[in-house]
């Protein structure tokens, strides 16, 4: 039984260690990339702090199995309960500051329209504040995540209101619906000639130029941190999972302890 449990908490750990090295390598790509890592800094550290963690509490499970020594796995188990209650926190977190904000569904049209005000304070605070938006918005336009609705120049606005657009293609590269704008083409709209159908501050920031659009549109903001929303949630769904495995490592980690020292305690008994 001890053997098997052995071989369960060597194979756990080592695929712990290695989703802690995919999780450092991932962060790293973003932080090298210059147009992701400004347009996707929100997973970089968590994913690095994840990464880390993973990789240092697997390494010494890894030691502590090897070497058999109840230092080592007492070590491994205090840090590994330290982990597991920092992810459960933080996976918490997560789904409360995601909680709020979803895309507004449109009749008869095939994408969403998203409004800044819908999601939460920390998240608006934190990743659309003035300054971070300066470097967003730079990665937006650098990375050219208008193109696939640019490249639909020539369809009909019946057909352009059925297509499919991410939430930052909603939110950044047209005026919002309810602005009342004549369709042209998909990137280029005119405001009608008494103004704007509804007062909004989205419908005078549009611009046709194709390094404006509507990039400092509350709309763009709103579609970026519905990107962040969904990252953050597949994020946390993955932690809920690495916490159920961190968990069966406890036990499995108690229970050597436990084996060790009755293992101590019969070899001093029979011993010489």
């Amino acid at each position: 039984m001890a053997r098997i449990s052995n071989g369960v908490f060597t194979v756990i750990n080592s695929l712990i260690l290695i989703l802690g090295l995919v999780s450092i390598g991932a962060s790293a790509y973003l932080m090298t990339h210059h147009s992701s890592s400004l347009c996707q800094k929100a997973l970089q550290l968590p994913l690095f702090i994840l990464g880390v963690s993973l990789f240092v509490v697997s390494l010494l499970g890894l030691i502590g199995s090897c070497c058999e020594k109840t230092f080592w796995i007492k070590i491994y188990s205090c840090l590994n309960f330290l982990l597991i209650v920092g992810i459960i926190c933080f996976t918490i977190f997560t789904f409360v500051v995601t909680n709020k904000g979803a895309g507004k569904v449109l009749s008869k049209i095939g994408y969403r329209e998203y409004r800044l005000g819908d999601y939460s304070n920390w998240l608006k605070n934190h990743f659309v504040n003035q300054k971070n938006w300066d470097q967003i918005r730079s990665c937006l336009i650098d990375a050219h995540v208008c193109h696939d609705i640019h490249s639909g120049v020539n369809q009909q606005v019946a057909d352009f209101y059925k297509a499919k657009l991410s939430p930052v293609q909603s939110g950044c590269c047209k005026p919002p619906t309810n602005c009342g704008f004549e369709y042209k083409n998909a990137t280029f709209w005119i405001a009608p000639g008494s103004g704007p159908d509804v007062q909004d501050s989205d419908c005078t920031t549009w611009s046709n130029n194709q390094n404006k659009y509507c990039y400092d549109c509350n709309s763009c903001k709103g579609g970026f941190l519905a990107n962040i929303k969904k990252e953050w949630r597949i994020l946390a769904i993955v932690l809920i999972f690495v916490t159920i495995f961190l968990i069966i490592l406890y036990s499995l980690s108690c229970f050597a302890i436990r084996s060790i020292h009755q293992s101590h305690s019969k070899y001093s008994k029979f011993g010489p």
